[in-house]
């Protein structure tokens, strides 16, 4: 039986970074270019979105409180407060700047690992649609206190960001690499190292970029195929490209597992009109349901809020 694939979140311009809260029962996602952060709370099907001064390219809930979360805001990871309704997020403290040499940076991906230290990966200024300053981008290991550690440079998109205790791995995408890189993880230390190159697109006739993914119980990776009209899974220890699906929109933007039983797969979208408009439903959030595996609960961030 083939997988279901419904519009779950009417569309917006750039999805990103979606986060599921098992607690509350909602995903948490952003606009980039629309500045705003939403939430779609799964039992009652409403979605709610605030408006922020800034681009906001991640959304992670903070450890211990309902209505807090860390966001990237331009170069900033900045801590905000937000009970879910329309249009009442504020910035309540910023947690830390970084890519001060290169003003016009932005954040981009970003997630908590098994321990809720933030890493969250920078990329450069988009001067014209799908046209970038490479190479200026950083990949940052945020602890509690807020400090935030370089770990990779010389990076063109951050993109992906998932991890596997039991193989020791972190999962990364630069995405003009075409390309996953694996490296060594440490647990305890947050620590990585030793990358690797695991999976080539063009090994696997596979067009457009690495955007977001996630990581199944199996240690698997699901990825957003970006212009590429698809999510695929992949086996990152053999390098198999194992399933790919047809998602309607062109620009799929990142990947989570969500749902009482983290067995529904939200895929976020974009709708840019980069010389060819972008017709609904392109833009919205899906969901993916009958895919057969499930995933890990999200993490949260732990940040010292005070």
């Amino acid at each position: 039986m083939a997988p279901k694939i419904e519009a779950v979140v009417e569309p917006v311009w750039l999805g990103e970074g979606p986060h599921w809260d098992h607690n509350a029962g909602a995903l948490y996602f952003v606009s980039i270019f629309d500045h705003s952060v939403h939430k779609y709370d799964a039992r009652t099907k409403k979605h709610t979105k605030s408006k922020l001064n800034g681009m906001p390219t991640f959304i992670v809930p903070v450890e211990g409180h309902q209505d807090q979360f860390v966001i990237g805001l331009n170069r900033k990871v900045v801590l905000i407060q937000w009970d879910g309704r329309d249009d009442s997020a504020k910035v309540v403290k910023n947690i830390v700047e970084v890519d001060q040499d290169y003003p016009n940076n932005r954040f981009n991906d970003a997630k908590a690992d098994p321990r809720g230290r933030l890493f969250a990966g920078t990329m450069g200024h988009e001067y014209e649609p799908g046209k970038f300053d490479l190479k200026k981008g950083r990949l940052y290991r945020i602890d509690a206190d807020g400090t935030a550690t370089r770990v990779a440079d010389n990076i063109d998109i951050s993109n992906g960001l998932c991890w596997d205790v039991e193989e020791k791995a972190f999962y990364y995408a630069d995405s003009f690499e075409y390309a996953i890189r694996r490296y060594d993880y440490d647990v305890e230390t947050g620590n990585i190292s030793n990358p690797k190159l695991i999976f080539h697109y063009k090994d696997h006739g596979l067009e457009g970029i690495v955007d977001g993914m996630t990581i199944d119980t199996d240690g698997n990776l699901w990825v957003a195929n970006f212009d590429g009209h698809q999510i695929i899974k992949i086996n990152p220890r053999t390098a198999e490209l194992l399933e790919k699906h047809r998602i309607p929109a062109l620009q799929v933007t990142s990947v989570t597992f969500g749902g009482p039983n983290f067995d529904e797969l939200y895929v976020t979208s974009a709708k840019m009109n980069r010389g060819q408009e972008q017709l609904p439903p392109c833009g919205s959030t899906f969901k993916v349901t009958g895919l057969g595996v499930k995933g890990h609960p999200n993490v949260a961030a732990k940040i010292n809020t005070k």
